[in-house]
């Protein structure tokens, strides 16, 4: 029993189980799959086409072994924009027009452009309500509502008072989105999000 670093050409990455296959260079035979990748590495460096060194703890049983880094190939496996970084993308609307009952909070999943392991996502939000002085916060899932970001007061009724920002996510990618001082209706856009 020996361990061993190889180097392979990353050939996919499961985000969802943040597993990949790999092409080792050394055994141009030995395709493997499954492989757990390290949590260090963002998922967006794992593109098709990379290098990558794998750590096999026991050399003699491929099932145990974990990828290491991924590096370019040539222009090959380059991220763009580079990995722990901003990314503008175009504008998407993720909440349209929902109604938040007044003191109430509601989660929202920020999926569409948002990539999994995204930390915090660019916001353009806007809201209107019936009533004078209303105003909305924004957290992470289960995070402090009062800690975060807010957009208000409303100073005219049936107004419409909007805002921009950034908000963590939690693990999950949502967002909580709470009304307060009376009923709002809520629509909100992400345009970038933080690795």
């Amino acid at each position: 029993m020996g361990q061993a670093i190889k180097r392979g050409i990353l050939q996919s990455f499961d985000a969802a189980s943040y597993t990949a296959s790999v092409l080792i260079l050394e055994a141009t035979s030995a395709f493997l799959t499954g492989v757990p990748v390290a949590t260090s590495m963002d998922g967006t460096s794992a593109l098709a086409g990379a290098y990558c060194a794998v750590l096999f703890f026991d050399e003699q049983n491929v099932t145990d072994a974990v990828v290491l880094a991924v590096y370019p190939n040539g222009s090959q496996g380059v991220p763009s924009p580079a990995p722990g970084r901003m990314v503008l993308t175009t504008p998407v609307q993720q909440i349209n027009a929902v109604v938040i009952a007044n003191n109430t909070t509601q989660t929202f999943t920020m999926a569409t452009n948002i990539p999994a392991g995204a930390k915090a996502v660019l916001f353009k939000a806007y809201f209107t309500s019936a009533t004078t002085g209303t105003f909305i916060q924004l957290a992470p899932h289960s995070g402090d509502i009062t800690a975060q970001a807010a957009i208000g007061n409303l100073p005219v009724a049936n107004g419409y008072l909007d805002g921009t920002g950034i908000v963590q996510l939690d693990s999950n990618g949502q967002i909580d989105v709470k009304a307060n001082a009376g009923n709002c209706t809520v629509t909100l856009y992400t345009y970038g999000y933080i690795l």
